[in-house]
Order: structure tokens, then C-alpha cells, then sequence
């Protein structure tokens, strides 16, 4: 019995003592694991001594080898001032964020994004090219909208906020069109599209800035007096844009030719271009409408309408035979075969209406 009680014992003892020994054991590793974790977080992956130094963990100034450039957030401007404290507030660096909103106050309100770089760069707050950054937005600044003040369109109660504005002519410019009298915008029914008459890019309502592009003023039409075809106190857009509705009178007493007699269209750019003195002249439906003359066989052969049409009251006649009456013993030779045939205009045209002698 006494032999069993002593062996128990023994037993009882180097059990406390085996239990002992790994409580120690598991301290010592729990210690190293505390030791050998970094204070920054399992995200930094450079080495201690990038750092710091044998003699602390206290950073020296110039003493140690990281470069935030190896980063996602390289430092520039005058974020290399800065206390790396100013971002970094607990040593886990990596919840730092990297967007401009995480560390600036917005002082613009939520009205231009939160993406601060769009504007503004590390070196300064200053934003020195405002209309460039402008022509990128959804309403490019030209003309005199570029030498405005932003706070003359961009009205708010602090000169900080740039609320969106409406980017249709009227949102900013009702005032103009109401209060415009030559001519009267509303009561004329102008559109309050103001681009339909105004060039963006211009600095003046007025001439140059007039964008007439609905009827091109070129030519003869470029004049600077709008009521030389406008009439006083009437609607600007009950005007025709129909050339005798303008200029009938120049119809009426043309004589060389006569349009009204010969039965010119009342089209006057048929024949003419805008260029002053209604000159160069050119008929381009001659050819397809009456007989070839710009192509074909009389192609260069004459120089000016009278060469054929020898009337010049009266362009519904012409002449053949004044331009071939020195062939007309040879014509007469050649058609004795023909029995309606006579040597006059009208003969030639009916048997030849494309000026070719297979005709």
C-alpha cells in the first residue's frame, strides 16, 4: 500500500511539473509573436530598417531610406511639407486614405465634386487656368463668357459654392431678351435660343456677333444695316427668304436681258451668285432645260449670251445662223435630202436639240 501511494505521488508531481514547463513554453512563443508584430499593421511590407535605427525606434531626420514614392500616394508640392502626422493618425498607415475629400475640407459644398485635382494641384490652391477647366464642363466659355467673372453667372451666398447652372441662353440671359428693342425680341416671337442669331464666340450682340448663318449675308447681302431688309417695327422672321421678295424690283428693271419678257425665273440664284453687280451671271439650267451650251459641242464656243440670242429685249429668241451662216451652202448640200428642211434657228434646233450633227 505504501509502495502505491508513493508511486501516485511521483506521478501527481511530474505532471505539475510537465504542466509547468509548457505554461512557460507557450508564454515564451506568445512573447516572441508579440515582439515580432509591427505596430503598423500587416499591410507594411518595407523593412523596419527602412526606418528606423539600432539605437530606437525614435525616427532621426535624414537618417532613414523610405521613399513614399513607392507608394500609391507619391508626395509633391506641398504635401512634402507636411508632418507625417497630419495623415497618419494611429501608426497603422495603410487606413490612410489616398483621395483628396479623406484629409481637405470641401469649402465648395458638394457643387463641384469631390475630386479635387480636377482644379487644383499639390503646389497650390490657386487655380490659374479657370476657362481651360471650363471648356471641358458641359458649357464651354467663348467669347465674352470668357472674360466674365465666374461670380456674375455663378451667384450663391459664399463665393465657394459653383451650384450647376442651366446652360440654355435664356437661364442667364431673359433679362436682354425681354428688354431688347430693335427689334423687339418678345413681341416679334423671337426664339429665346439666342444662338440661333448669336455667335457664341462673339463680345457684342450686335454685328459681328450677329450669326446669320440661317441666311449667309455674303456678297452683296453682307451690309451692316439689318433694316435694309428688315422693315422697321415688323417681325424680323416674317421677312421671305425668296430672292424677288427683295429684290423685285431688280427684276422688273433689268433690260439686258429683259428677265420679264424672256420669262426669267424669279429665282435670281439660278443665275447669279451673292457677289455684287449681279455679275458673273451663269444660266446652269441652260443646258438641262433649254440646249447645251456649257457642255457638249458649244462647250467654249461662245463668249457672251448676245453671241446667240440676238435680241436682247427678248432672250425667248436666238440665232443658229448667225454663228454658222458660213456653212450654209455646205448645210444646204448636205440636207438637200431633207424635205422640211429650212435654213433658219428654229429648223436647226427641232432636228439638232443637242447642237450634234448625228443629231
Amino acid at each position: 500500500m505504501i509502495q502505491i501511494g508513493f508511486t501516485t505521488q511521483m506521478l501527481q508531481n511530474n505532471l505539475i511539473q510537465w504542466l509547468r514547463f509548457l505554461f512557460i513554453v507557450i508564454i515564451v512563443i506568445f512573447s516572441f509573436q508579440l515582439m515580432a508584430q509591427s505596430p503598423h499593421g500587416d499591410d507594411l511590407k518595407v523593412s523596419c530598417a527602412d526606418c528606423h535605427t539600432s539605437n530606437g525606434w525614435k525616427m532621426i531626420e535624414g537618417k532613414f531610406t523610405f521613399s513614399h514614392n513607392s507608394t500609391d500616394f507619391a508626395l509633391t508640392g506641398q504635401h512634402q511639407a507636411l508632418n507625417c502626422k497630419a495623415c497618419h493618425k494611429d501608426l497603422v498607415f495603410s487606413t490612410a486614405q489616398s483621395d483628396c475629400i479623406s484629409c481637405h475640407t470641401d469649402v465648395h459644398e458638394q457643387t463641384v465634386g469631390n475630386d479635387c485635382q480636377r482644379c487644383h494641384t499639390p503646389q497650390s490652391w490657386l487655380v490659374e487656368n479657370t476657362t481651360l477647366l471650363h471648356q471641358q464642363s458641359r458649357f464651354p466659355l467663348l467669347g465674352a463668357h470668357a472674360t466674365v467673372d465666374c461670380f456674375q453667372c455663378h451667384e450663391s451666398s459664399s463665393i465657394l459654392r459653383y451650384d450647376p447652372l442651366g446652360i440654355n441662353c435664356i437661364d442667364c440671359h431673359q433679362t436682354d431678351y425681354d428688354q431688347t428693342t430693335s427689334p423687339n425680341h418678345a413681341s416679334g416671337g423671337f426664339s429665346t435660343d439666342c444662338v440661333g442669331c448669336h455667335a457664341m464666340n462673339a463680345f457684342s450682340w450686335t454685328g459681328a456677333g450677329i450669326s446669320h448663318l440661317f441666311f449667309p449675308l455674303t456678297g452683296g447681302h453682307e451690309l451692316n444695316d439689318c433694316f435694309a431688309c428688315h422693315v422697321r417695327g415688323q417681325p424680323y422672321n416674317s421677312i421671305s427668304q425668296e430672292c424677288v421678295s427683295c429684290h423685285l424690283t431688280d427684276y422688273q428693271g433689268a433690260t439686258n436681258p429683259n428677265h420679264q419678257v424672256s420669262g426669267f425665273s424669279t429665282d435670281c440664284s439660278q443665275c447669279h451668285t451673292t457677289s455684287p453687280g449681279w455679275k458673273p451671271a451663269n444660266m446652269g439650267n441652260h443646258d438641262g432645260e433649254f440646249f447645251p451650251i456649257y457642255s457638249g459641242k458649244h462647250k467654249g464656243e461662245w463668249n457672251n449670251c448676245a453671241d446667240c440670242h440676238t435680241s436682247q429685249s427678248n432672250y425667248k429668241s436666238f440665232s443658229c445662223i448667225d454663228c454658222h451662216e458660213h456653212t450654209k451652202s455646205k448645210m444646204d448640200s448636205e440636207h438637200n435630202d431633207e424635205g422640211n428642211y429650212s435654213w433658219d434657228s428654229n429648223a436647226c434646233l427641232h432636228c439638232h436639240p443637242d447642237g450634234r450633227a448625228e443629231d
